[in-house]
């Protein structure tokens, strides 16, 4: 039950990392690639982690429901949180010599 929130959210994972990936198209190649599989897998881990957090962090005296949208608004922020961190990086990092 304590992993529900990214079971929910993982097709809009989906989605938004498909966009993470897709735009801007240039530059493009592996280097690219390599970069933006990393931060959607570092992302993912992140959400993971921060949706474990905010389960054992809950106050246990709000009732389950509230653990869990807890649980999601924590894992929903920080998989978008990783993204928007990576979105300047990448084109700093990638940028065409």
């Amino acid at each position: 039950m304590e992993y529900l929130s990214v079971i929910l959210f993982f097709p809009w994972f989906v989605v938004m990392g498909g966009c993470f990936m897709l735009f801007p198209r240039r530059p493009s190649g592996l280097a690219r690639r390599l970069f933006e599989l990393a931060t959607l897998v570092l992302a993912l881990l992140a959400s993971i982690w921060a949706m474990l957090w905010g389960i054992a962090h809950a106050d246990p005296n709000a009732g389950a429901i509230w653990k869990q949208v807890l649980a999601t608004l924590l894992a929903y922020g920080m998989f978008l949180g990783v993204l928007l961190l990576a979105w300047p990086l990448r084109r700093l990092l990638l940028r065409p010599k």
